[in-house]
């Protein structure tokens, strides 16, 4: 299957290389470009794409927003599946990468990635994973953490859906471990901690990974530096 990637970025000479890398793929096929994040909603229209790579710092409409928009359009309908947004910073620990993460980004990337790095966050983002590391994602959270709720708001109702051992399993995916050191620390198969993290998405509505350690934290499940 060939995906179908869509360019969003403000810069020709940046479009253009990453355009050269990603036509050299057998399976990868660039489709649309555009140079901001209104640009690229007006394509979409009539565009069929699969992945957006998207610049956050653009003229016109950012990145933060047209992620938000093309991901609240398509509401999760699987009858309907929207393309999945892997966004391109230039600065790590980037308050708009942080936005895009809360606004449905399936993960980000610095923009000086090597280029098989970014090729294998694309067939990633595009099988439904999450392309963030744990830890970059937590590294995010606790710098914006004034920014989200403190210890002694109230708990949000939905994680009462979550069994005991599935808030266990968030507040260790929330905490940077991968699915195996969740394993090994709870004792489990790491297929058992892959089934419980699909469980936790699906019953928190969450579309991957990044989503569900956002909302670990702003739930207040796990606060900036650990857990509750």
């Amino acid at each position: 299957m060939t995906i179908r990637v869509m360019l969003v970025d403000d810069q020709v000479l940046l479009r253009t290389g990453f355009r050269m890398v990603l036509q050299a793929q057998p399976d990868m096929e660039v489709v649309a470009e555009a140079g901001n994040g209104a640009e690229a909603l007006e394509v979409l229209r009539s565009t069929a794409v699969d992945v957006v790579l998207m610049d956050v710092r653009m003229p016109r409409m950012d990145g933060v927003e047209a992620t938000r928009a093309i991901c609240d359009g398509h509401g999760g309908d699987p009858e309907r599946p929207g393309p999945r947004v892997l966004i391109l910073t230039t600065f790590d620990l980037d308050e708009y990468a942080f936005s895009a993460l809360k606004a449905g980004a399936s993960g980000f990337m610095l923009k000086d990635v090597p280029p098989g790095e970014l090729l294998a966050a694309i067939r990633s983002v595009h099988s439904g994973d999450a392309v963030v590391a744990p830890t970059t994602t937590r590294r995010l959270l606790d710098r914006f953490a004034p920014m989200l709720p403190s210890s002694k708001e109230p708990e949000r109702p939905e994680l009462g859906r979550l069994t005991e051992r599935e808030r266990e399993v968030l507040m260790l995916v929330a905490q940077g471990l991968s699915n195996g050191e969740i394993a090994r620390k709870l004792v489990l198969s790491e297929a058992t901690v892959k089934t419980h993290v699909g469980r936790i998405l699906t019953k928190l509505g969450l579309r991957d990974r990044v989503q569900a350690v956002v909302l670990a934290y702003e739930t207040g499940l796990v606060q900036a530096g650990g857990a509750r």
